[in-house]
């Protein structure tokens, strides 16, 4: 992997995962072994629609406290406030969130006010200290990997941005993955969370913070959603595939959580908040145009990534393989049925300028294996629109 003798790094893993059908069905005990008497879940106003809470609900028995059931999609500073206050008036002492990123960080940071109380506007400058309160995540898409990472994104409806919460304090006790929870996730979704894990080992890969175990990591996710995602998508009952992309999703979470990201999140993040595009379908749709951006800077990092896509011919050199993966990437999210352009999904082409601007200063660039400059990553906007 071209390192050198100055490597150094920390690796992060803290979260105990559990895996398999029916896994759910002992949440209870989990929730006893962490000290917990009443669990509040935290879920998303979707999946409320859903037989889901109520399972969570009679798994838990007496030691549910609760059903906080009011996380939308890009959860805000205001739903946190909320998802709180309910938590305190119920008496939890510990959370169980259901559903995907949105429900599973709307969790997170409760847990921080929840602790050290006043409001999470103030915990965005200012270190996390710990331990906060107890939190099994139940993911219920195989895309973000929060449910292994010590970050939490949250967005500031009013001001129209997602802020980042980052602190070891944020991971998970426990993350309980049982593929029954996704069966009804509908293909788009599927898709796009999908797309979202991809991101996340593929930008991982790349990144400048890219370490030995994150490869490992990062490159057998990417070999896992080539096999699995497209099986998820066009045969949603199949449970095989299922538990093997949520496994993928989070193995990536794990990657990523260690190597960091890059420009792909970094427009995503902005196109998310300025314009309410789900995280997933931002960075599936951005992913093809930032690797070619990219391209340049780490054709030897995108040559790895060709081979675990399974598209490495014997003779390529390194810029050929890495150029293949970027082509490759194109149709995997064309075969997946995945929205191919900003436009398609509610970005104006005249706020492009003002994306990028934004992008330049978001934290994921800082991390991105090639410097960014306005015009270019204006011009990687302008591809993807």
């Amino acid at each position: 992997m071209a390192y050198t003798k100055e490597l150094s790094f920390n690796y992060r893993n803290p979260t105990r995962i559990v895996f398999g059908e029916g896994s759910t069905l002992n949440v209870a005990s989990e929730v006893e072994a962490l000290g917990g008497t009443r669990a509040l879940i935290v879920t998303d106003e979707g999946l409320m629609n859903t037989d889901l809470p109520q399972r969570i609900r009679e798994a838990l028995g007496d030691k549910c406290a609760g059903i906080f059931g009011q996380v939308q999609p890009d959860s805000g500073v205001h739903i946190v406030k909320r998802g709180v206050e309910m938590a305190q008036e119920v008496g939890a002492d510990i959370l169980v969130s259901l559903g995907g990123g949105s429900s599973i960080d709307t969790a997170k940071a409760m847990t921080i006010v929840l602790k050290w109380g006043g409001k999470l506007d103030d915990y965005f400058a200012k270190p996390i200290e710990g331990p906060l309160m107890p939190h099994i995540a139940i993911p219920t898409t195989s895309g973000t990997g929060s449910e292994v990472t010590w970050v939490a994104v949250v967005k500031d409806h009013e001001q129209g941005v997602k802020r980042i919460l980052l602190s070891d304090q944020l991971f998970p006790k426990l993350a309980i993955l049982d593929p029954e929870m996704t069966v009804g996730l509908p293909p788009l979704v599927t898709a796009s969370t999908g797309m979202d894990a991809m991101c996340h080992a593929v930008e991982g890969i790349a990144s400048i913070g890219r370490e030995p175990i994150a490869d490992a990591l990062n490159l057998h996710a990417i070999r896992l959603i080539m096999q699995y995602l497209p099986r998820c998508v066009e045969k949603g009952d199949d449970l095989v595939a299922r538990g093997q992309q949520m496994i993928a999703a989070t193995i990536a979470g794990v990657g990523f959580g260690n190597s960091l990201v890059g420009i792909v999140h970094a427009m995503a993040h902005i196109v998310g908040g300025r314009h309410a595009v789900p995280h997933g379908i931002a960075n599936g749709i951005l992913l093809p145009y930032g690797m070619r951006y990219n391209l340049d800077a780490c054709p030897d990092r995108y040559a790895f990534v060709a081979q675990a896509m399974g598209v490495r011919e014997e003779g390529m050199n390194e810029k050929e393989a890495a150029t293949s993966a970027v082509d490759a990437m194109l149709q995997f999210t064309k075969k997946i049925g995945h929205p191919q352009r900003l436009r398609d999904v509610g970005v104006p082409k005249e706020d492009l300028e003002a994306c990028a601007v934004a992008t330049l200063s978001e934290p994921s660039m800082f991390t991105n294996p090639r410097a960014g400059e306005l015009n270019e990553v204006l011009k990687v906007f302008q591809e993807a629109w």
